[in-house]
């Protein structure tokens, strides 16, 4: 209706290119983003700042609160795991604001050739990180709810293996399953205009786990690996259950080895401390906003 032109920078055009940005004077960043490491916005916030970088135009970042920013958690990502599904050596659920990551990427030198990005960030008013914020709009048709969002750190995993995740249900990382696995809970996939139209298992019953009720007691402040670790066990083809994608979602092998040995989540989580600690002092360096 307006005319204005609109360019996609998902799918095959993730980077805008030199004449998608010819006689922009200024490019301005306004995306929620969920505070995970696979939630791609922040990978397209990066080719965003790349490209800025790479033809003189500044950036102007409009933060946003981080549902998720109130803890730090996951193993760090190796670079030989770099994807479009982590691209940075930081951890699954890194803590940071869209502004405070482009900080980070800037500092830390991150993007191609280290160039470096003219940004501006535009920092939210009275936010701190332990701040319980409830998102006025979905981010994504698949993270319809405050609950799914935190949840999804944990369950995102299950993209990564044979298990479905929910997709193709009203509850998409809410739910598990599989037509193999036994479980007290069930559903069908199905194709959901607007949310998903080929997912796993369409139109098989799949048993597992329904995690629409579940609260932590200690509150939402770690990743949760049981419900990982328990679909490994109660899966009769051990071969079968990892896809190459896990590996890219976990940044590292290191997991998958991890389960496939028996490790406990206990003895996992204690292999990721010394990493998030590093991280952590690295973090405060760009902090824009009080812990």
């Amino acid at each position: 209706r307006t005319g204005i032109p609109s360019v996609s920078v998902y799918g095959r055009n993730k980077k805008p290119s030199a004449a998608q940005l010819q006689d922009i004077d200024v490019v301005i960043f306004d995306i929620q983003d969920v505070g995970a490491r696979f939630y791609t916005f922040i990978s397209t916030m990066h080719y965003v700042m790349e490209a800025c970088a790479e033809n003189g135009i500044p950036l102007i970042i409009l933060d946003r609160p981080n549902p998720n920013g109130n803890y730090v958690d996951g193993p760090i990502l190796e670079p030989a795991f770099s994807s479009f599904v982590g691209m940075h050596p930081i951890p699954v659920v890194h803590g940071l604001t869209m502004g405070e990551l482009a900080g980070m990427i800037n500092g830390e030198k991150w993007l191609r050739d280290e160039v470096q990005c003219d940004v501006t960030v535009i920092p939210c008013k009275n936010y701190t990180h332990a701040d319980n914020y409830a998102l006025p709009v979905k981010p994504s048709p698949n993270l319809p709810n405050d609950h799914t969002i935190r949840i999804y750190p944990s369950t995102c995993f299950f993209e990564g293996t044979v298990i479905s995740e929910g997709r193709g249900t009203l509850h998409p990382f809410e739910v598990f399953g599989h037509p193999d696995l036994p479980g007290d809970y069930s559903f069908v996939p199905r194709s959901i205009e607007g949310m998903e139209m080929h997912p796993k298992f369409k139109g098989d019953t799949c048993y597992g786990k329904d995690l629409r009720n579940y609260v932590p007691d200690a509150g939402w402040n770690q990743i949760e690996l049981k419900w990982l670790l328990e679909a490994y066990a109660a899966f009769p083809d051990k071969q079968q259950f990892f896809k190459p994608f896990f590996d890219l979602l976990a940044g590292t092998d290191a997991l998958k080895k991890q389960i496939i040995n028996g490790w406990s989540e206990q003895e996992i989580r204690r292999s990721w401390q010394s990493d998030l600690a590093s991280y952590k002092q690295m973090r405060e360096k760009y902090l824009l906003y009080a812990d």
